[in-house]
């Protein structure tokens, strides 16, 4: 889509050279992202702060420039002046009033631009903006989405006298989220059950989720108890993480199957499902997110059972809030849906209920059942 807008904008302008620089927002960096008669800025992934070179001033000023005779001192991308280009003519590309990038044309002969070919320029890089847009938010979507997948396991390990399933769903308004489920078989003979959440959405929530994700797995190698694991995770998230909210809980199944130890950062209560009681949530203290800073009271770890048949059900929130009622009543409805079943013909059940209501946040379910 850039390529073609970019063929005719020399076309109607009678220029040499097109390219488009996008906005890095990370790095405070035009990227050269598409080019006609300037392909090697592309394929050398040219790249020049906001305020520095030609197209670095016209981000920073947010308006249009024109350079009549271009010298060495007004350009900073040599690839300019080994094509020769002589005049150049650059505007922003907005973005909901915001600068995403720089359109600029050369061309390889002096040139006088006018007001009209600067207002047709522009008319292009408003375009060009929607494209550009659209083009990173499916870049961005596809990439968190395809991050997330190699970090989520695509097979649950095989656990005797347990059986073990999980979904994750992207969420149908904000799409790919920082949620993750995980599961260590640890040395110990126990075995580390984790769900979590970081806050917001897209690439940046799944690279930090990746981040956290791996952490918490060299930690649960250095205690045997969830709650100094979380510790550990919270410094780590607070000192290189900061402002990246995270909930989860980290729960560690004994070796016969028949206890679990659980701790909780901020994050919402498992159910539990046990033969001949109605499910209900665990009786577990909720102490605070992961990466809010330091707090005096020592994080708790609980001691709950696990009968045969019973069902350990970890969620994230996207599984329970809507926009529509209060939250409870989404923990209620789970709740309700619960039953000490196996667990994929449980996870299938709870998500085929989400299904009909088209979640707004991505949504991760791990089902944990011990067997008789």
């Amino acid at each position: 889509m850039l390529d073609e807008l970019l063929d005719r904008v020399r076309d109607l302008l009678d220029a040499d050279t097109a390219a488009i620089l996008l906005l890095d927002a990370h790095s405070r960096q035009l990227v050269a992202t598409a080019a006609k008669g300037l392909e090697d800025e592309v394929r050398q992934g040219f790249r020049v702060s906001v305020g520095e070179g030609f197209a670095g001033r016209v981000a920073a000023t947010r308006g249009p420039i024109v350079i009549p005779e271009v010298t060495p001192d007004v350009v900073v991308n040599p690839i300019l002046l080994e094509k020769g280009i002589r005049s150049l003519l650059g505007v922003p590309i907005f973005a909901a009033g915001d600068v995403v990038g720089v359109l600029h044309i050369g061309t390889l002969s002096p040139r006088d631009f006018t007001p009209d070919d600067v207002q047709l320029l522009q008319l292009a890089a408003d375009r060009a903006g929607v494209a550009g847009r659209i083009r990173t938010q499916k870049l961005e979507q596809a990439t968190a989405l395809a991050l997330q997948r190699s970090l989520l396991p695509t097979r649950l390990p095989a656990v005797p006298g347990v059986e073990l399933a999980a979904r994750y769903v992207p969420g149908h308004d904000f799409g790919i989220g920082g949620d993750w489920y995980d599961v260590i078989p640890l040395p110990s003979g126990w075995l580390g059950v984790v769900i979590g959440d970081v806050s917001g959405h897209g690439l940046a929530s799944a690279v930090v989720m990746g981040r956290v994700r791996s952490a918490l797995r060299a930690y649960t190698l250095v205690t045997d108890d969830p709650a100094e694991a979380l510790a550990l995770l919270d410094r780590k998230v607070h000192h290189f993480e900061f402002g990246n909210l995270t909930t989860a809980i980290y729960a560690m199944i004994s070796p016969d199957h028949a206890t679990v130890m659980l701790s909780s950062a901020g994050h919402l209560q498992p159910v539990l499902a046990v033969p001949g009681r109605p499910a209900a949530l665990v009786d577990l203290p909720i102490d605070p997110p992961l990466g809010v800073g330091r707090h005096t009271a020592p994080r708790r770890t609980t001691t709950i059972e696990l009968p045969p048949g019973a069902v350990l059900v970890c969620y994230t929130d996207g599984l329970v809030e809507r926009r529509d009622r209060v939250i409870d009543e989404g923990m209620e409805r789970l709740t309700s849906m619960v039953t000490p079943a196996p667990a994929e013909a449980l996870c299938n059940l709870i998500m085929a209920g989400v299904a009909t209501e088209q979640p707004t946040d991505d949504v991760a379910v791990l089902a944990v059942r011990r067997l008789a």
